[in-house]
């Protein structure tokens, strides 16, 4: 049967990486932060540890890997030597034992490492579980990442372990430039709140993730329903003034009654600058901001600092309190250990090229050898043959004078029995 139709014309549908566009104020031309999130003995790992590790890499989409299969006996220097092929930066570690559960933020690869335990967490679907109105679009909502808050953090006195922990918060997600920014893009919020401990107690951080989401304002329910495209039942109305205005009567003015969730505050009320991307967002449009929670929330209070990457000196242990003199001998014996272990390691990388030097020495050594045994080999045959042809020539030689002797006896013989004869 002939064709029916044009024949089918291919079109290349995904953008290769180079064409996509990126977003300017969160991937800078900077080193965009990366994130490993995993779990040590997730065979011995509860149900619900486990699913704080999920939540944990969805807070962290999206640079970070969201199906990651962990090895058993692993631990983190183990993923920290992998996050350099991988242009990983953070490491995120998860552990549980009989009493606590351990969270740890190690900087790949050098450190400094950041030693939690976690008093208290709340999975995802628990929070919307008792949610009213939970805050759902998909994964839409994580192609971007989060803007980070810190809270009560302090200044330039704060304690150096409470600067770094919001040094390190701040950088284990994009960096935001506030000239370039799109409203469209800022869709999640990740919230790192301090409080500080009583009576000696240590600090608590409580980390909470929110979904920011944008309502009109100075309109009725109804009107809001039509403005999203919610398309009413209008079967008991004979007009759509009778919907618009059902519950929500005309005051004395002329307008209709705004909506009782929105009430009469106006703190969250803004103009947009920029298209938010949905309607009713438009730019130039007033519309109310509000925080949705989404989850996982964590109550987090920091135990130990390392300097390396789980390993180093201690600069800060919650526990353990030392003088300065202990901590600076402490610093000199990590030092001590590190320079005499790049000693040793440059001591090994000069051995092991010494024996490469030596191994390609002694291959020239041999190919050479065998080159000059093959141009002997060929000059000892050559000899052979002038040899076995003087050998040849002497004993033709020696032939033809063999015979020559045998005819000169033969000769003389002859002459004297012919002699004899004339006697008789």
């Amino acid at each position: 049967m002939p064709r029916v139709g044009r024949k089918r014309k291919k079109t290349r549908t995904h953008k290769k990486l180079e064409e996509t566009e990126p977003n300017s104020a969160l991937e800078s031309s900077v080193q965009v932060p990366r994130s490993m999130v995993v779990r040590h003995n997730p065979r011995t790992m509860e149900g619900e540890v486990s699913a704080l590790v999920g939540d944990i890499r969805e807070l962290m989409s999206p640079y970070t890997a969201l199906k990651l299969k962990e090895r058993s006996k692993a631990n983190l220097k183990d993923y920290a030597e992998m996050s350099g092929p991988l242009g990983v930066t953070h490491v995120l570690a998860v552990s549980q034992n009989d009493e606590i559960v351990n969270f740890k933020i190690a900087r790949a690869p050098t450190g400094p490492t950041l030693s939690f335990r976690v008093e208290g967490f709340t999975l995802g679907a628990q929070v919307k579980r008792v949610q009213r109105r939970p805050f759902s679009q998909g994964q839409r909502l994580f192609k971007t990442p989060p803007v980070v808050v810190t809270n009560n953090f302090g200044g330039d006195n704060a304690p150096p372990q409470v600067k770094l922990m919001r040094i390190t918060f701040q950088n284990m997600f994009p960096s935001i430039d506030v000239s370039t920014i799109k409203l469209r893009d800022c869709k999640r919020v990740v919230l790192f709140d301090r409080r500080e401990g009583v009576d000696g107690a240590d600090d608590i951080i409580e980390m909470r993730h929110y979904a920011v989401q944008a309502g009109l304002t100075g309109v009725n329910r109804t009107i809001k329903r039509i403005v999203q495209a919610k398309i009413p039942n209008l079967g008991k109305c004979e007009d759509i003034a009778d919907y618009v205005l059902a519950g929500n009567p005309v005051n004395a003015d002329g307008d209709a009654g705004a909506s009782d969730s929105e009430g009469e505050d106006t703190n969250n009320q803004v103009v947009l600058g920029q298209d938010m991307g949905g309607k009713g967002k438009k730019k130039g449009q007033k519309s109310a901001l509000k925080l949705v929670e989404l989850g996982p929330r964590l109550t987090l209070s920091l135990k130990k600092v390392e300097r390396g990457l789980a390993g180093g000196d201690v600069m800060y242990h919650s526990f353990v309190k030392k003088s300065k003199e202990a901590a600076l001998a402490d610093k000199k014996r990590v030092e001590e250990a590190a320079a005499l272990k790049k000693i040793r390691r440059e001591e090994q990388d000069a051995n092991v090229e010494r024996k490469k030097k030596e191994k390609e020495e002694k291959r020239e050594r041999k190919k050479r050898k065998r080159e000059g045994g093959d141009g002997d080999g060929e000059g000892e045959g050559e000899g052979e043959d002038e040899d076995e042809d003087e050998d040849e020539g002497e004993g033709e030689g020696e032939g033809e004078g063999e015979g020559e002797g045998e005819g000169s006896d033969d000769g003389s013989k002859s002459e004297s029995e012919d002699s004899s004869n004339d006697e008789e």
